[in-house]
């Protein structure tokens, strides 16, 4: 995989797909096989992993594919087949985690990764996401307005510049201390270098976070947000735009990827909005 199409994606993305690329590599070696798209669903249905493993292999080798311009055909009908099975119903999802909580561990962080924690929050972001952003994304940074453009980003540089979801504009709770926080950083550095694993190591040593991983984050920021829809102060469409799923939704609903975000509750429920519907009935 050169490093030309590596450097398309986040840093723990890269190594997660260069990973799956060697072991390709090695697979269709041993048998004398192609190193195409049809043995990539070969070796995908041989790894024994589990149906929602399967898909997250074949997206990751279809991206992989088609970044290198390689036909990748086979594995897109294979990813069809495997969400029409249920492979995209996840087994296992984050626990959201609540802004309170978050923001209490993240106080007692070096500034670094609470400027980090502080950011993914506000722009309902991975973590990876957020921690690999720096100076350069900051548009504007004030007390009161803090605006990020996600272009910038090895993932946003794959993605059509033309589209809403490239910036965020952060405002409210929190903004000014975003702000302090990030005068005091170096200038073209991450956020931060705490990698995804790393993150959900030190959380596990903490009696605080016990439970969380570094995707609560996003989950719980979703979350947050569910019920301001049912009370009218949001539409669906601004928040698949702050979670960067707004390709995927339709007019006035949430993407799908955001309803695997928000995960089935009485609040999500309550905001795709069918009572307006069986009052009626």
């Amino acid at each position: 995989m050169s490093a030309v199409v590596a450097d398309m994606w986040a840093r723990s993305t890269t190594q997660e797909r260069r990973s799956l690329w060697r072991r390709l590599q090695a697979w269709t070696t041993e048998r004398g096989l192609g190193m195409n798209a049809d043995s990539a669903c070969l070796f995908v249905a041989a790894t024994g992993v589990r149906p929602q493993g399967q898909l997250a292999y074949t997206k990751a080798l279809s991206a992989s594919f088609g970044a290198m311009g390689f036909e990748n055909h086979p594995l897109r009908v294979l990813a069809k087949a495997l969400r029409g099975g249920g492979a995209a119903i996840p087994e296992n999802q984050a626990t959201p985690i609540e802004r309170r909580k978050l923001v209490s561990w993240a106080r007692q962080q070096q500034s670094s990764v609470r400027l980090a924690v502080l950011v993914a929050w506000k722009t309902a972001s991975r973590w990876a996401e957020a921690a690999n952003l720096s100076s350069v994304q900051f548009l504007l940074v004030t007390q009161k307005e803090v605006v990020v453009d996600w272009f910038q980003t090895p993932k946003g540089r794959t993605q059509d510049p033309f589209k809403a979801s490239r910036f965020a504009v952060i405002q409210g709770p929190l903004t000014a201390e975003i702000a302090v926080l990030y005068a005091k950083c170096a200038p073209f550095a991450p956020l931060s270098t705490v990698t995804t694993s790393a993150l959900d190591a030190l959380w596990g040593q903490s009696a605080q976070m016990q439970g969380y991983t570094a995707h609560s984050i996003k989950r719980g920021a979703v979350k947050h947000l569910l019920p301001l829809l049912t009370s009218g102060k949001l539409s669906p469409h601004l928040i698949d735009r702050l979670t960067k799923h707004e390709e995927e939704g339709g007019p006035g609903t949430l993407s799908r990827t955001t309803l695997r975000y928000a995960g089935g509750d009485v609040d999500l429920a309550r905001a795709l909005e069918t009572g307006k519907v069986t009052k009626h009935l």
